[in-house]
């Protein structure tokens, strides 16, 4: 008989709960969503009781939906948004509203964290990245300066996930791949105290770690109650949606990379070397507790697309027969030429993390003609995506020494055939999209869970569960084109890092 574990995506606007059997096939999901508050100016928060609401009543349709016997749930696990902030007291009630990671409250804080260190370039030379308002150590400050009855009540913070374990089995921990995004000593798998008391936050109130993989306890009356599951059934200590989702690609063998294409983007390899910062790409806790994920984000990929199909399509989007934008815009660009004619698009629309860490960069279409059509813009867009993700590819292989011939691809972006061949083509990279690439946090933190049951040795045997469902190679003959404009892309931005430190600083840092 099947055995199945029960995955929570936790994300922004939604939760998903999915069912997953032990060989990583889906076999229903159901979607909740909640709202975002937006208090004032650069906040961002959630109730954590939304979260847990869409939690057990999305279990419980998916219980429902499948007919599947409570007996047959091994366990249930969560992969959850990164960087939230639930200050709990010692009752285990929450303080305030959860502070998520979209919130940008703390830039003064941020500048107090960086200049403890000598300032951002000290900072950044050590840490490997600077920081902004919208991190966690400084938003934390920021509730000790701000709510400081919040600071002395609460026993801990938890994140997101820790949130929803706590509330699941009454036991408080925040995973070590979580923990990570607040700061995490990635050789000794244990806080940065040193680094959270210089800056004036009290250790104590520092959740207990635990691993992704650890079974941190059983599921309470209520929470079975609510979800349609049985008293008892293991909760597992859970990842992080990024972490998930790299283990939902399968490529977790050592220098293994991804890439996830869903409204941002990012190259994902794991390793067991510790290593620092460089470039924009950084270092976190993998959900493998023996090693580490290089990632380099970028703010921007599908939702550059999608702009371009809210301002572009509109036609098309309003006939009561379109469906699918993104496949109508896929049909489109193979009429148009590799490199779209010397087209070039920037897709830096909200800033850039990497290959270039730089808040005030923005987009646009470069070499512009009468001649370019809208398939030609739409085709600019696809390019101009793999184009950045190539050079924070290079990054990764020129000064972290990984080379990366095949790429795993994850998100809603692998669903697109024509962008993969792009991809393919502008990289010179065998690109491999996964079977059910939109589920792929849900079936990593599935997998994850496997692992902790014993089901699986570890996650290098995960490689040949989680398969390729079709497989892009570079074609010679776009070569050329697309190697002539990628230079011309990184020259762009280094021409033009003036310009628009000059037009955007002042506005962005007042905003």
């Amino acid at each position: 008989m099947a055995k199945y574990i029960v995955a929570h995506d936790v994300g922004t606007s939604n939760t998903k709960a999915v069912l997953v059997d032990v060989e990583g096939k889906v076999h229903g999901r159901v979607v909740c969503p909640y709202d975002i508050k937006y208090p004032k100016p650069g906040w961002a928060e959630q109730d954590p009781e939304d979260w847990w609401k869409a939690m057990t009543s999305s279990t419980k349709q998916l219980m429902t939906e499948t007919g599947v016997s409570p007996s047959d749930v091994l366990c249930i696990i969560n992969s959850s948004q990164l960087i939230g902030i639930v200050p709990m007291d010692d009752a285990g009630t929450a303080l305030r509203p959860g502070i998520i990671w979209l919130d940008s409250r703390a830039p003064e804080e941020a500048r107090y964290v960086m200049n403890k260190f000598l300032g951002p370039t000290v900072f950044t030379a050590i840490a490997g990245a600077s920081i902004t308002g919208k991190d966690g150590i400084p938003k934390l400050i920021w509730l000790k300066k701000n709510e400081p009855e919040v600071y002395r009540r609460m026993k801990y913070f938890l994140d997101v996930s820790g949130y929803l374990n706590y509330r699941c089995s009454g036991q408080m921990y925040m995973s070590r791949s979580n923990a990570s995004a607040f700061g995490l000593d990635l050789k000794k798998k244990t806080w940065m105290e040193m680094i959270f008391g210089y800056v004036g936050f009290d250790t104590r109130k520092l959740a207990p770690l635990c691993n992704s993989t650890d079974k941190i306890g059983k599921l309470n009356a209520e929470a079975a109650a609510l979800m349609g599951l049985l008293e008892g059934t293991p909760v597992m200590g859970g990842t992080g949606d990024i972490q998930s989702a790299a283990v939902g690609s399968g490529a977790m063998g050592e220098g293994g990379g991804h890439i996830s294409m869903g409204t941002s983007a990012w190259v994902g390899v794991v390793t067991e070397k510790i290593l620092s910062g460089k470039s924009g790409v950084v270092s976190t806790q993998s959900a493998d507790p023996r090693k580490i994920l290089l990632l380099g984000q970028m703010e921007l990929a599908g939702g550059c697309l999608r702009w371009l199909g809210d301002e572009m399509c509109r036609l098309e989007k309003a006939d009561a027969t379109m469906t699918n934008i993104f496949g109508f815009m896929d049909t489109r660009v193979e009429q148009v030429p590799a490199g779209s004619d010397y087209l070039i698009f920037t897709p830096w629309m909200y800033g850039e993390r990497a290959p270039v860490a730089d808040a005030f960069v923005r987009s646009g279409f470069f070499n512009l003609t009468p001649e370019h059509t809208r398939e030609h813009l739409i085709k600019a867009v696809y390019e101009g995506v793999a184009y950045n993700l190539r050079w924070i590819i290079e990054v990764v292989e020129s000064k972290f020494k990984f080379p990366l011939p095949l790429l795993r691809v994850i998100g809603g972006g692998a669903l697109g055939h024509p962008w993969m061949q792009v991809l393919a083509d502008v990289t010179g990279k065998t690109i491999q999209p996964v079977k059910n690439p939109q589920e792929a946090g849900a079936v990593g933190a599935a997998m994850t869970a496997a692992i902790g049951l014993g089901i699986y040795k570890d996650f290098e045997s995960l490689k040949d569960v989680v398969s390729a469902e079709f497989t892009f190679e570079p074609r010679p003959a776009n070569r050329e084109v697309y190697d002539f404009l990628y230079n011309h892309y990184k020259e762009l931005y280094t021409d033009l890092k003036g310009f628009y430190t000059s037009i955007n600083k002042d506005r962005c840092e007042q905003a």
